[in-house]
């Protein structure tokens, strides 16, 4: 850190005059007040040893806005605080979500900085989730001056709301993992009964001994088939009573017949048992489930994935009085107030008020749009800097936002093909299996044979389908586990399978393609004034705004501007040093400037001008720009035959040129969710495999449409709730990677496949003509299903240097 970086932040602190302060003796320099009052804060409170601590520099904290500092406020209401807040010995506890925490001497300022706030009982913050548990006495501090407390140093904190499906998700991984866990001890104790059973070991094996082992075995097996196996025998159950088999009966069926046999073998005597190949089983079964549900749970099903959505609450306007209802109360007629930053929770028309909304939820264009008196709003909209008011059409499932998700459930509803041909290849198999045992008890014992139940023992092991059962489940599990390591984590297990068969990849823009935000592109300095000073002027105006634009040059060095004000729909103007200064769209600033306005050209995106009284110093132009890396993934997809297109709601004009940019086949612009769901529907009518890669809600009901859907890790979490797969650094290079190793997935599926029903065929002639022992008949099954584990394993172990060998065939041709 040189002596002109932000001693806190780290940022360069280049400002005229320079902002210093004296510390233990030094001059410490700082970009801004904000790094000098928190530094002061720090000092005071005897907590400087965080600047010993830290590995990397602290956020650069930013003054709140009155609006920020309204809706903190509002989390002080009782109804509000129903929601996340709930009464513990002493006081109130709260989780808080904290914003900015970059290493661990961030968490150790911000417990001991919040111990000292008056009320707060206690403050302890996880590192890997980034929330907080804060514990206060209600009746000494409001939440909301404890949350300022956490703003002043530079971070940001909001209340967390895991929401039903999180919950749904955390008790699921939790059963699944203790589940696991007992077949997992049950398959080793097990298998070191089975070897001296079954190879006579030890000189000593006396038939008490065996008697005892297997008794051992029986009390070993029967927590693994009674709890462990339990959701394979109730889905099972399920299956018989809808008369529709799934691989859940003939694995229900495996596992129950030769526990049962076993169980027979021990109490009423017999040859051998089979506990071992019982837990062995059910262990492999539920691990290859475990990692994918763990998989879908570490997909980023964490934060309140539907507040951002729906609001719990809105504000009900009456006369001159307002007051806090539960959403589900507003009803058609009503009139709420949206303040800035809030969602709107209905669908309505403004009856007062003037703001800009994004509304990309709906409709995927990222530049906010102003909306007047008059105009019609929707829920899932964003407000921007001021007030409205807004009468209610619609509430409720009578929404625009809620018609999405009703489309999204019935595409949804629909069976893959897929899944449908499993299911078939399953009652097919169970049929079979159910006939022939009994054939062949019913023919050895007409024969009168004395060993017709162990032929019969031994037909039914060598027909469990283990290696059936695992080919699929086991190959997908490596597969997962492989794409999680580069990014890419598939959420349903028909993603891998599916993937194999796309020839045609359909892109959303905005937060796909492009990165979802507006950045500075250019600037056109005009007048007597430097960039660099231009720079800084602007955002020293911008500072002071809200706007989605403003954003843009927050957290740059600025300069102090005084008496800013912000004019709706226009710009911002202030003073510096007694001269005016504007920043804002041509007009606006035209009428405030004494000069000719310059000649500017017509380019893409949004220019925004700055000009003092008496002359125009710069331009700046503003866009949303394509990823470092999707051209090249666009490139890298048609080389391996698939068809590239871009559907987007963007009203801009944007989709064309980005296409043209990127090398896209097709684009389309302007489409609302129902008409990309059209468009999803008549290249699949015309046989095409599609996969769609979205990133905001209105992608849904598409994204659902396709034949696998993935969504950005930046995506909003309810689109990743609902996507077949979530791609979690964003680079869309990992896709064509995640389509390889589909191919290689189906490739090891397919051998599995072969060797699982080959070792069937086989083994069942000799099984049925009392040539293979009941043992035999379990080892053989055993080690049929570690071939089909350890051939699926291989899939983690290739590099992505083998993948590029040669090229990838990732999908189907594309037919003219």
């Amino acid at each position: 850190m040189t002596p002109l970086d932000c001693f806190h932040c780290g940022e360069p602190a280049d400002g005229e005059p320079p902002i210093t302060l004296e510390l233990d003796g030094h001059k410490r320099f700082f970009c801004c007040q904000g790094c000098k009052a928190v530094c002061e804060t720090i000092h005071s409170e005897g907590l400087t040893g965080f600047y010993q601590l830290r590995t990397e520099n602290a956020v650069t904290p930013r003054q709140l806005t009155d609006s920020e500092l309204d809706r903190l406020r509002e989390l002080d209401h009782p109804l509000v605080q129903q929601a996340f807040v709930s009464p513990v010995k002493g006081g109130q506890e709260a989780q808080i979500l904290i914003g900015g925490i970059t290493c661990a001497a961030c968490i150790w300022l911000l417990e001991n900085h919040m111990k000292k706030q008056p009320g707060v009982l206690s403050f302890s913050v996880n590192h890997t989730t980034q929330r907080a548990r804060l514990t206060w006495a209600q009746d000494k501090a409001a939440l909301s001056d404890l949350l300022v407390a956490i703003h002043e140093l530079g971070y940001t904190a909001r209340p967390y709301q895991p929401d039903a499906v999180e919950d749904q998700l955390k008790a699921e991984n939790r059963s699944m993992l203790i589940r696991l866990a007992v077949a997992g001890i049950g398959t080793f104790q097990s298998m070191m009964l089975a070897f001296p059973l079954y190879f006579e070991v030890g000189p000593d094996l006396s038939p008490w001994f065996i008697t005892f082992f297997r008794w051992f075995g029986l009390l070993v097996a029967t927590p693994v088939v009674f709890y462990s196996a339990a959701p394979f025998f109730r889905n099972a159950l399920r299956d018989i009573r809808t008369r529709h088999l799934t691989m859940d009966v003939p694995v229900a069926i495996a596992i129950g017949l030769a526990y049962l046999a076993s169980t027979w073998v021990t109490v009423m005597g017999g040859e051998e048992v089979y506990f071992e190949s019982v837990s062995m089983f059910t262990f492999f079964l539920l691990l290859g489930r475990y990692i994918e549900v763990q998989a879908r749970y570490r997909a980023g099903l964490t934060g309140n994935a539907l507040a951002g959505f729906h609001p719990t609450v809105a504000t009900r306007v009456n006369g001159e009085e307002t007051e806090v209802i539960p959403a589900h109360q507003v009803q058609p007629g009503d009139v709420v107030r949206i303040r800035p930053g809030e969602t709107l929770p209905v669908d309505g028309v403004i009856l007062q008020g003037q703001s800009t909304l994004n509304e990309s939820a709906l409709t995927g264009e990222y530049l906010p749009e102003t909306r007047l008196p008059g105009d019609t709003v929707h829920a899932g909209s964003v407000n921007g800097e001021n007030p409205l008011d807004v009468q209610v059409e619609k509430s409720g499932a009578q929404t625009r936002l809620s018609g999405i998700l009703r489309i999204l459930d019935r595409v949804q509803s629909e069976k893959p093909p897929v899944a449908r041909m499993a299911d078939r290849i399953a009652g097919k198999f169970v049929g079979r299996v159910l006939i022939l045992a009994p054939v062949v008890w019913l023919g050895w014992w007409l024969a009168g044979a004395d060993n017709a139940f162990d032929i019969t023992l031994s037909v039914l092991v060598v027909t469990c389908p283990c290696a059936l059962s695992l080919a699929t489940p086991t190959a997908i599990t490596s597969a997962t586990v492989k794409l999680r390591r580069l990014g890419f984590l598939p959420t349903r297990g028909h993603a891998l399978e599916t993937m194999n068969t796309i020839d045609t990849v359909i892109f959303d823009k905005t937060g796909t393609l492009t990165r979802g935000e507006l950045s500075l592109i250019e600037t056109t300095v005009t007048g007597t004034r430097d960039k660099n000073t231009c720079l800084r002027l602007a955002a020293g105006l911008e500072q002071h705004s809200e706007h989605p634009i403003a954003r843009v040059f927050h957290n740059r060095p600025a300069v102090a501007i005084n008496d800013v004000q912000n004019h709706l729909g226009g710009g911002l103007s202030g003073e510096l040093d007694g001269q005016s200064f504007f920043i804002g769209h041509q007009d606006f600033v035209a009428q405030r400037v004494s000069a000719p306005a310059p000649e500017s050209e017509s380019r893409s995106g949004m220019e925004i001008w700055l000009a003092s009284e008496s002359e125009w110093l710069a331009s700046f132009r503003l866009d949303d720009q394509p990823r470092e890396d999707a051209a090249q993934a666009v490139k890298t997809l048609q080389e391996a035959g698939i068809r590239t297109l871009l559907l987007s709601g963007d009203r801009s004009g944007h989709v064309r040129e980005i296409a043209e940019l990127l090398g896209i086949d097709e684009a389309i612009g302007q489409a609302s969710p129902e008409q990309k769901l059209e468009v999803l529907k008549k290249l699949k009518a015309e046989g095409h495999q599609v996969m769609m890669v979205g990133d905001g809600l209105n992608d849904l009901p598409s994204m659902a449409g396709a034949g696998i859907s993935v969504a950005m890790g930046t995506a909003a979490d309810l689109t990743q709730l609902k996507a077949d797969a979530v791609l979690l650094n964003g680079q869309l290079m990992q896709l064509a990677a995640a389509l390889d190793t589909s191919r290689q997935t189906r490739k090891v599926i397919r051998q599995n496949m072969i060797w699982a029903l080959g070792y069937n065929l086989c083994a069942l002639p000799l099984a049925a003509a009392g040539l293979v022992p009941p043992w035999a008949a379990a080892i053989g099954m055993s080690l049929s299903s570690l071939i089909v584990v350890m051939n699926a394993l291989r899939l983690g172990t290739r590099t992505g240097a083998q993948n590029r060998t040669r090229k990838p065939e990732l999908g189907a041709p594309v037919t003219p």
